[in-house]
């Protein structure tokens, strides 16, 4: 223990702690918004909303932290938000006992996935260009909000933009902070945030008991296993490999899906490994040294753990920041991500009508046969490759290493 704390003292830098802090921002001003959805649907009260993010957030940040602290990788673990979507179509038609036993059969099929070692095989197959075609999809979406913003605070966002390439050009480590913080000051400026009296008062997690249904288990369970694997294992682990870090698939999955069980009684949603958020804390803006990032999956559970012990509180603070804000924050953040992730997908003669193929569909948002887009994006994008591709050019080989991770 005394070693582990020494090298942690060693490594640990304020870029990677930003990065965690700004990943677990917008985890809560994003997909949170969607447990308050699916909290309206179901008629739920304050304090088991509060139970809910308590059971998501300590989840999150127990997985992440061990598998950070084991694997000295920025591992970002979350809540399945696609997951959490399904609950707005299906309450009040189904009972919270009946959701918290879909969520351990969830957990138990994904743990089974992952002990098998099956999901690592099947990444094998994806080709690094094909892999980050599908991320560039999904980021590029964020992007797009940072000037869709503009309709309704050209202020805000435009105030945003400038800070941000001024930072970029005298303090690129640090250029989130300043937008942050310019943000929240032209905010306040525009009176887009109104003082409130907070509340910090610990949140209390309620037991909910599992009540199995062979209606809970056909519409809940298998649907949030298909989306939590393909809409978040999938490109978790294709951003993973993509900024160089070789950690295997399984005991992301096992730890993952350990923790969901014991969350599960608590209202808390399936915990999954993140992608977008993920970008932010493996790019060189979370420290130019790679084998150093990791702290920053550290610093994303501690955020994460602050958050759930203050649950009820944290629910009223981010509801006062404008979404806009967090909107251009989001888009700035990512952008080194998204340019990386292009010109990974681009590089590869060979590659690259099929990964613009997969980058098209995962950015179209289509959904089919109750697949999303990021399920569609990849099979697609699989099928192109495969018959654009001469066949002596089809074995492929594992994904190199390399240093050309995201950056904001």
């Amino acid at each position: 223990m005394a070693t582990l704390l020494k090298t942690l003292k060693q490594d640990w830098s304020i870029s990677a702690t930003v990065a965690g802090f700004l990943a677990v921002l917008i985890s809560y001003a994003g997909p949170m918004i969607i447990f308050f959805q699916a909290a309206q649907q179901a008629n739920v009260s304050s304090s088991m909303m509060a139970s809910w993010i308590w059971g998501s957030s300590i989840g999150a940040a127990i997985a992440g932290i061990i598998l950070s602290i084991k694997f000295k990788t920025p591992i970002i673990t979350a809540w399945s938000a696609p997951g959490t979507a399904l609950l707005v179509a299906l309450f009040p038609h189904i009972s919270l006992n009946e959701v918290v036993a879909a969520y351990i059969t969830s957990a138990v099929i994904i743990f089974l996935i992952g002990i098998t070692g099956s999901f690592d095989k099947l990444l094998k197959w994806i080709p690094q260009g094909l892999a980050a075609g599908m991320m560039a999809g999904i980021l590029f979406q964020f992007g797009l909000g940072l000037f869709k913003a503009t309709d309704h605070m050209p202020y805000l966002v435009f105030g945003m933009l400038i800070c941000f390439l001024l930072a970029k050009r005298y303090s690129p480590r640090y250029a989130i902070i300043w937008v942050l913080i310019a943000g929240v000051v032209l905010s306040f400026s525009l009176g887009q945030i109104q003082p409130v009296a907070m509340d910090f008062s610990l949140a209390i997690p309620h037991m909910i008991y599992p009540e199995w249904t062979w209606s809970s288990t056909l519409n809940l369970a298998i649907p949030l296993t298909i989306v939590s694997l393909t809409g978040q294992f999938l490109p978790g682990m294709a951003i993973l490999k993509l900024s160089g870090y070789q950690t295997p698939a399984k005991p992301i999955l096992t730890v993952a899906s350990i923790t969901s069980i014991v969350v599960a009684f608590t209202g808390g949603i399936t915990i999954v490994l993140a992608a977008i958020t993920a970008a932010l804390c493996t790019g060189k803006d979370a420290h130019e040294l790679k084998e150093k990032r990791y702290i920053a999956g550290i610093a994303n559970g501690i955020f994460y753990i602050l958050g759930g012990l203050f649950a009820g509180s944290l629910v009223m603070l981010f509801s006062i920041l404008p979404k806009e804000l967090i909107a251009a924050l989001a888009g700035l953040a990512l952008l080194g991500a998204i340019a990386t992730n292009m010109s990974v997908a681009m590089k590869d003669d060979s590659q690259r009508d099929a990964a613009l193929i997969t980058f098209l569909a995962t950015v179209s948002g289509m959904h089919f046969l109750g697949f999303s887009s990021v399920f569609w994006g990849i099979c697609i994008g699989m099928i192109s490759h495969l018959l654009l591709t001469p066949k002596q050019s089809k074995v492929q080989t594992p994904m190199p290493v390399q240093d050309s991770t995201p950056s904001q």
